[in-house]
């Protein structure tokens, strides 16, 4: 059973910063694509950036290239995503999930419950 825990959301100033963690346990393989993706009120669930498990790839959303970085700490079986330079249209629910496809836009088999940012103006 493949397990999350996510952490890190809360409540931020725009222009501030925010790091999320997410560990994930009990996928069967090393290497993966997993990503953050984010729902804001009354909007659909959308990819930020996805990172290839193991090997560091990454891919980004456009509107967040430059503010966002995804990274693994293998070692740790854990991903982490740093947001900078937050802004209001930031705010939204962010979920880790795992078995994604490698790329912006695919859906993912697993997902974890989801952590709140709000940023506040």
């Amino acid at each position: 059973q493949v397990k999350f825990a996510e952490s890190g959301g809360g409540a931020v100033q725009a222009g501030g910063s925010l790091r999320l963690s997410c560990s994930v346990s009990g996928y069967p393989y090393s290497q993966y694509c997993m990503g953050w993706y984010r729902r804001a009120s009354g909007d659909e669930r959308n990819a930020v950036a996805i990172l290839f498990f193991g090997v560091g790839q990454t891919w980004y959303a456009d509107s967040v290239k430059g503010r966002f970085t995804i990274s693994e700490d293998n070692a740790k079986n854990m991903a982490y995503l740093q947001i900078n330079d937050t802004k209001p249209e930031d705010t939204a629910m962010y979920y880790c999930a795992a078995d994604c496809g490698c790329y912006i836009g695919s859906g993912c088999n697993y997902w974890g419950q989801g952590t709140q940012v709000t940023v506040s103006s």
